[in-house]
């Protein structure tokens, strides 16, 4: 469903521990064409990271937030700033504002862990 999509995951860390870097290789290592997100930059699992949504070369159609509740309303602007359809709000990474602010830009919120509901982990 998401294989011929541009996904976008805000929270990636370079410390292979952190959620953010999990989700980012698995999308990565199952092919998904997936641009990593993080204020600071850096590379994890070998690609860039880009510091916002709007410096990634790509136009990205899903979000997938795994950010503090505090940085959701700007994740939030950016992706309705960059034409996102879909975001997907992970566990931790939830405020009911936030999915109010998405649903009433007419992007998809979806509540739920990205990777247990489309069966990749």
């Amino acid at each position: 469903m998401y294989e011929n999509k541009t996904l976008v995951v805000f929270g990636v860390s370079q410390d292979p521990a952190k959620y953010g870097n999990k989700i980012f290789k698995t999308l990565l290592s199952k092919g998904f064409r997936v641009f990593g997100v993080n204020p600071k930059g850096g590379v994890a699992a070998g690609e860039k990271l880009w510091p916002n949504l709007a410096s990634v070369p790509a136009k990205a159609e899903v979000a997938i937030l795994v950010i503090p509740p505090a940085a959701l309303e700007d994740a939030v602007q950016q992706c309705i700033a960059g034409g996102v359809k879909e975001i997907w709000f992970q566990p931790g990474a939830q405020d009911p504002q936030a999915h109010e602010l998405a649903a009433s830009a007419g992007i998809e919120a979806v509540d739920s862990c990205f990777m247990a509901d489309n069966g990749l982990w």
